[in-house]
């Protein structure tokens, strides 16, 4: 190639990159801290922190992991299986795959609970730290996942010590090329 090709390459180069690239992506400003739990809209943006608890960064949540540092709580709500199927019908659960080791509680991520899955929630956390309130709680759902907000500022309100939640969730870690291994859910104490 000739030098005059080659800056004319290099100027069109540069064109390009002052060419705009479409629309600037809109940044979504994580919400606030609520006061209490998240009531609805369950899968939207979370805020940055959790009074109470640590945040963790795939990174730190994956030193745990690694560590067998902590229990790992999935809080990934599960569909019940319709009431009123058709005779002859067959149901199959959706598939939940999460990170290995953990165990799955099922709809705990709720803003308000049905007395029964209060006890179920408070009887599996009793189950999971054999009654030591300073065990490291890891909780998770998906990323932009209230669930995991709520069943995390749950377990604070118990008074475990030690509890952590990982905002970034499955979808996070699979990112992350981790692996994930099919769930699951924990059986009522």
């Amino acid at each position: 190639m000739a030098v005059s090709q080659l800056g004319h390459l290099a100027f069109i180069l540069m064109l390009l990159s002052l060419w705009p690239q479409g629309p600037a992506k809109a940044e979504v400003k994580a919400p606030a801290e609520p006061a209490g739990y998240r009531m609805e809209d369950y899968k939207a943006p979370v805020p940055l922190s959790l009074r109470g608890a640590h945040v963790l960064t795939t990174a730190a949540a994956e030193k745990l992991w690694k560590a067998k540092a902590a229990i790992f709580l999935d809080v990934m709500p599960r569909l019940p299986k319709p009431e009123k199927l058709p005779a002859g019908t067959i149901w199959r659960d959706k598939k939940r795959e999460h990170i290995p080791g953990s165990i799955w509680l099922a709809n705990v991520g709720y803003g308000a609970l049905t007395v029964e899955m209060e006890q179920y929630f408070r009887g599996s956390l009793e189950k999971l730290t054999s009654g030591d309130k300073s065990r490291p709680l890891v909780f998770y759902c998906m990323t932009d996942c209230w669930m995991s907000w709520n069943a995390a500022k749950r377990a604070v309100s118990l008074g475990y010590l030690e509890v952590n939640w990982y905002p970034e969730g499955a979808d996070g870690w699979q990112a992350a090329k981790l692996p994930l291994v099919e769930a699951t859910p924990f059986a009522h104490p």
